[in-house]
């Protein structure tokens, strides 16, 4: 059951990193490679400041309005 919720887990942060990609960048080549290298760049972002301030709640919203 572990696995499961692993697995689970790396599906909503990949998601939820595919999501800010898009977001800041709109380009599919780059979507593409976010998608390979999704932990790095989740990573990136958090260090940068792009999800502080609330963004880190807005931009997965911002898909369901």
């Amino acid at each position: 059951m572990k696995t499961r919720d692993t697995s689970i887990l790396y599906l909503v942060l990949g998601l939820y990193t595919l999501m800010i990609s898009w977001h800041y960048n709109h380009s599919p080549i780059l979507l593409l490679i976010h998608y390979l290298i999704w932990p790095v760049y989740l990573v990136y972002e958090l260090l940068i400041g792009h999800l502080a301030h609330g963004l880190w709640r807005t931009i997965p919203l911002s898909y369901f309005n």
